[in-house]
């Protein structure tokens, strides 16, 4: 959806900067619907081939709890066939790119991971990467390793926040209590590593802020080994689940072709077949070093979606392992006084050193002109962070490719033709973050 198209007459003058009632209902029915005559030429799943032109527009949110976040769905029914969908986004509006331009480099990332807020680690390798891109930086092979460890970590993390809210979407309860108790293990490694269990601004230009403290290299080797008995048990419960099955099996259904020309990345068009994987086919923070597999469906519906990401939980934890057993030794940040704070020892001691630390925090770094695109494989898909650089020591641009909002673009053709009930679940699978889609 457009701009245009989203806001309608919001153009139209208002009184005292508030919008009317007339000025909403005029931005209500700017928002057309698509030509129905195709669509209710075909069959719908399960359903004979009656027209009855009785069609009823029903809104889904933007509060509603299947939305996964504030997304509002304009859905048109013909009984409980839904015949077509417009999602509706622009509820959160965080302008974080536009803060990101505003604040030295240095200070963008804590903004900048907001954005995907299951995805952290992601945000900040993204904008990380394009700014040491930027620099030349060389990263030190154990940040590298550090990195994989703690992005793999939050894929897996992010899978289990979906498996857990999709299963209940489905009415699988007794799931989003299993997965959120093998998350909560995820975010107390990241508290031992940053401090933080969420937005813990742990990656830095040129590595990450600290190294991994004593007594995280074996809390992480006991969650390695529990994890993949306890997603064996989660295909365990949820494939003998007769409903969940009704209600993947056969529905959403898109072929690769299809989300290719709409731009869709990530599991959605790796459950339709397509094996691109960044992590393979563009390898960044050592990727190259790690042996994985990448799992890929068949015919690409919901059930598809459902296995991929089961089965990427399996490979991250084995990356995660890989990374742990060969972790080299070394610095964990560059020695690039550029753009990295001196050691925090050197501070009691050296006044250069502290009147270093004291320029970068309070000015920050100053990269050279130029334009760089950094993309990274994130639990939904492309994430790519555009970088402008002035020469200055604020980012003259910034902006992210969040693959949540290029796959919403999939929804109205996955669950076009299906039932209300299949629309619910579609969306599950989808799995957007609407913090990286009103970013």
């Amino acid at each position: 959806m457009t701009a245009g198209e989203q806001h309608g007459a919001g153009s139209t003058p208002t009184t005292g900067g508030r919008s009317t009632s007339s000025d909403y209902r005029r931005r209500e029915e700017s928002i057309t619907l698509s030509p129905l005559e195709e669509q209710l030429a075909e069959h719908p799943r399960g359903m004979g081939g009656e027209r009855t032109q009785e069609l009823l527009t029903l809104n889904i949110g933007p509060h509603h709890p299947a939305t996964h976040g504030v997304l509002r769905l304009l859905v048109t029914l013909e009984g409980e066939v839904v015949r077509d969908i417009k999602p509706i986004i622009g509820y959160v509006h965080t302008g974080i790119e536009k803060t990101a331009e505003d604040k030295s480099y240095w200070k963008v990332i804590p903004v900048i991971e907001r954005m995907d807020y299951l995805a952290y680690y992601f945000n900040a390798m993204a904008f990380c990467g394009a700014v040491e891109t930027l620099f030349e930086v060389e990263v030190p092979k154990r940040a590298q390793y550090l990195r994989v460890i703690h992005l793999e970590l939050n894929r897996i993390a992010s899978h289990l926040f979906w498996l857990a809210t999709s299963a209940l979407d489905l009415g699988a309860i007794s799931m989003f209590w299993y997965c959120l108790r093998e998350r909560e293990l995820i975010v107390d490694l990241f508290e031992m590593s940053s401090g933080q269990r969420l937005h813990t601004r742990y990656f830095q230009v040129g590595g990450v802020i600290e190294d991994i403290p004593t007594g995280f290299e074996q809390k992480l080797r006991a969650f390695l080994e529990v994890m993949p008995e306890r997603l064996d048990q989660y295909g365990a419960l949820l494939n003998s689940n007769e409903i969940v099955l009704q209600r993947l099996r056969g529905t959403g259904v898109l072929d690769a072709e299809s989300l290719l020309s709409l731009g869709v990345t990530g599991p959605l068009l790796r459950a339709a077949g397509n094996p691109w994987d960044l992590r393979k086919a563009d390898p960044y923070s050592s990727y190259e070093d790690f042996e994985f597999k990448i799992p890929v469906g068949t015919i690409g519906d919901n059930y598809d979606r459902f296995a991929c990401r089961l089965a990427e939980m399996y490979e991250s934890v084995k990356i995660v392992a890989q990374a742990l057993e060969g972790l080299p030794e070394g610095a964990h940040i560059t020695d690039d006084r550029k753009v990295a704070l001196p050691p925090r020892h050197e501070l009691a001691t050296s006044m250069e050193a502290l009147i270093h630390h004291f320029k970068l925090v309070t000015e920050g770094f100053r990269p050279p002109p130029g334009e760089v695109y950094f993309p990274v494989e994130s639990p939904r898909g492309e994430l790519g962070c555009y970088v402008l650089s002035d020469g200055s020591a604020k980012p003259a641009r910034v902006h992210m490719r969040d693959p949540s909002f290029v796959n919403l673009q999939a929804f109205s053709h996955t669950a076009r033709n299906g039932y209300i009930a299949d629309l619910i679940a579609t969306l599950a699978m989808l799995d957007p973050i609407l913090g990286g889609i009103d970013r």
